[in-house]
C-alpha cells in the first residue's frame, strides 16, 4: 500500500506526540545510566533529523558522555538504546554471548516486504543462521579468486576509459564515477550482466541503484518510522522500496536464472554459485525468491557502501601527497614484478595498500554505529565501579558506537589524522582489539567483507597506476560530513583532479592491446 510522504510525516508527528506524553523519558535517569537530555518527540535523533548535526556527531557526543562508563543511554525517538562503549564488553556481546544478540532491530519482514525482508541483513533467528550457512561458500578463497579476474578486468578497463574522458575535464566528482564502477562490478559478479555505466549513464540498474541508496529527507524519516513503529508499518503496509523497484530486480534475476537453466550456461559469478546452493536439500535452499533477494542484498552493499568507502580512501590519498607517493611506488613495483598482469596473491600481498584502506575505514567507517537486539534476557556487568549489574530485557536495542571507538584518543593516537603507518606497525593488535569495527564483529560480521576489500584494492591499484590525485578547488580538507544522511558521506561530494601520470609503467599502457578490450567497448545491456 502506497502512502504519501505528507501523510507519513503527519502520522509520525501525531504518534510521536502521543508517545512523548505517555512514555517516560527519564528511563536512563531511573537506572543510573549517563545520557543526553532528549528532544521532545524525536529523542536524541532530533538534531540529526533536523540536520543540525551529523549522525557521527551524535555518536561522538553520546560516546563521550562518560569516559569511564561501559555503556551510556540514547533515545531513538521514544525508544531507549544502550550504547556499549567498552571494547571487551562489545566482544563479549558480539562473539562470546552472541546467542543473546543474534538479531538486528527489525525493519521489514518477508511477508510485508518479500524482497528487502529476505536479504541477509534483515533476517532473524534460525532463518538468518540457515541462510548465512548456505551463502558462506559464495565467498570462499577459491570463489574470490575466480571473481578476481572479472573485477580486475573491469577496473583496468574503467581506468583506461577515464584516460579518454579526462582529456577535456580533469576535475571529477569521485562518487559519481566510482558508484558507476561498483555498479558494473556487482552487476557482472552478482547478476552475471555486463553493463557500462560510464557510457550508458542512465541504464536501469544504475538508475534504480541510485534511487534505492539515497537515504535522506523523507526516505530517512520513513526508515526511522519503520524501525520505531513496526505495528503501524504493518498496518499501512509500508515498504522501504517502491514496488516497481523490487519487481524490477526480481525480474532481472529470474531472467538470468531462466536463461542459464534453459541454455545450460555456466559462469563464475555469485548467481551461478547461489543456483548451485539452491539445489541442496534445505528449506531455505528451496525458497525460490531467496536467490534474487540475496543477489539484491549484495547489490545494495556493493553499490553504495563500497563506492563510498573507495571515495573516502581516494580523498585521503589525494590530500596526503606523501601517502600517495609511497603507495604509487608500491603499485609500480607490483606492476614491474607481474608485468602488468595483476594476480589475486599480488594484490593481497601489498602491505601499504592494505594499511591505507584499513586506515581510511577507521577514519571514515560507512556505518557510524551497529545495532543488535537482545533476543533473551541478559545481564550486563555494572556500568561503573561500585555499581549494580543491569538486566536487559528481551527486545532491548543496543548499539556499538563505531565512530566513537574509531576516534577515541585512548585507542588511536591523533585519531583525526590519516596515518596508515598505525596499521603497518599494529595491524593484528588493532584488528583483534574490539575497537575497529568497519564491517562489524562476530557471526553477524559482513559476509562480503573480503569481496568488498578486494574490490577496493583493485580499483585503487589501477587508478594510481595511471593517475595522480590532486585536490581541486572544490575539495574540502578536512572533509565535511553530510548532515543529510546517517551514513558517512561527503557534504558536497568527493571532488578531485585526476591527472594522468607522466611515468605510467609501459606494462600498464600496453595492458589493453594484449589482454582485453577497452571498457567503452563492453556490451551494455539495458535491463
Amino acid at each position: 500500500m502506497e502512502i504519501s510522504e505528507t501523510i507519513l510525516i503527519l502520522v509520525t508527528l501525531v504518534l510521536s506526540i502521543y508517545y512523548y506524553i505517555f512514555k517516560d523519558f527519564s528511563y536512563f535517569k531511573k537506572i543510573g545510566i549517563p545520557y543526553s537530555q532528549p528532544w521532545p518527540i524525536l529523542g536524541n535523533m532530533g538534531p540529526i533529523l533536523s540536520q543540525q548535526e551529523t549522525m557521527a556527531d551524535a555518536i561522538i557526543k553520546a560516546y563521550n558522555l562518560h569516559s569511564k562508563a561501559k555503556y551510556v543511554g540514547f533515545f531513538e525517538f521514544n525508544n531507549p538504546v544502550i550504547i556499549i562503549r567498552d571494547p571487551e564488553l562489545i566482544k563479549t556481546i558480539a562473539i562470546k554471548n552472541f546467542e543473546y544478540f543474534t538479531d538486528h532491530q527489525p525493519l521489514a519482514n518477508s511477508k510485508q516486504d518479500p524482497l528487502f525482508g529476505r536479504i541477509l541483513l534483515s533476517m532473524r533467528g534460525d532463518r538468518w543462521k540457515q541462510t548465512r550457512t548456505l551463502l558462506t561458500p559464495v565467498f570462499t578463497l577459491s570463489k574470490l579468486k575466480n571473481m578476481f579476474k572479472q573485477i580486475n578486468e573491469y577496473a583496468a578497463d574503467f581506468t583506461y576509459y577515464l584516460t579518454k574522458i579526462l582529456k577535456d575535464k580533469k576535475t571529477i566528482e569521485m562518487k559519481d564515477i566510482l558508484t558507476r564502477y561498483t555498479n558494473d562490478v556487482i552487476d557482472i559478479c552478482a547478476f552475471g550482466i555486463n553493463t557500462n555505466s560510464m557510457k550508458d549513464r542512465e541504464n536501469d540498474i544504475y538508475t534504480f541503484g541510485r534511487m534505492i541508496t539515497k537515504f535522506e529527507g523523507s526516505t530517512l524519516l520513513k526508515f526511522f518510522f519503520m524501525r520505531n513503529f513496526p505495528m503501524l508499518t504493518r498496518l499501512f503496509d509500508l515498504k522501504l522500496l517502491p514496488k516497481k523497484i523490487g519487481n524490477f530486480f526480481v525480474n532481472v534475476i529470474d531472467d538470468v536464472v531462466n536463461d542459464r537453466t534453459q541454455n545450460g550456461i555456466v559462469r563464475p559469478d555469485m548467481i551461478q554459485l547461489m543456483m548451485e546452493i539452491r539445489k541442496r536439500k534445505s528449506e531455505m535452499g528451496e525458497d525460490l525468491i531467496n536467490l534474487p533477494c540475496q543477489a539484491f542484498g549484495f547489490f545494495i552493499a556493493a553499490f553504495e557502501i563500497v563506492g563510498t568507502c573507495i571515495c573516502c580512501a581516494c580523498h585521503e590519498i589525494g590530500v596526503n601527497s606523501d601517502v600517495q607517493k609511497r603507495l604509487q611506488q608500491e603499485i609500480d613495483e607490483v606492476v614491474e614484478t607481474t608485468n602488468g598482469d595483476l594476480t589475486y596473491d599480488a594484490i593481497n600481498s601489498m602491505k601499504y595498500l592494505n594499511a591505507v584502506i584499513n586506515e581510511s575505514l577507521r577514519k571514515y567507517p560507512f556505518n557510524t554505529f551497529l545495532d543488535r537486539q537482545c533476543t533473551k534476557n541478559y545481564e550486563l556487568p555494572s556500568n561503573l565501579p561500585g555499581g549494580k549489574p543491569l538486566l536487559l530485557k528481551k527486545g532491548t536495542n543496543i548499539w556499538f558506537p563505531i565512530y566513537g571507538l574509531h576516534h577515541d584518543l585512548k585507542y588511536f593516537d591523533d585519531p583525526y589524522k590519516f596515518d596508515p603507518e598505525r596499521f603497518i606497525k599494529h595491524e593484528k593488535e588493532i584488528l583483534n582489539s574490539g575497537v575497529y569495527l568497519p564491517f562489524g564483529l562476530g557471526p553477524r560480521k559482513c559476509i562480503g567483507v573480503k569481496f568488498a576489500l578486494l574490490e577496493m584494492k583493485v580499483v585503487i591499484f589501477h587508478l594510481l597506476a595511471r593517475f595522480d590525485f590532486k585536490p581541486s578547488y572544490k575539495t574540502f580538507n578536512p572533509m565535511r560530513l553530510s548532515k543529510k544522511q546517517i551514513s558517512t558521506n561527503a557534504e558536497n561530494g568527493f571532488w578531485m583532479d585526476l591527472i594522468e601520470r607522466d611515468d605510467v609503467h609501459p606494462a600498464v599502457k600496453n595492458f589493453f592491446t594484449c589482454n582485453n578490450p577497452p571498457y567503452d567497448n563492453i556490451n551494455s545491456n539495458k535491463a
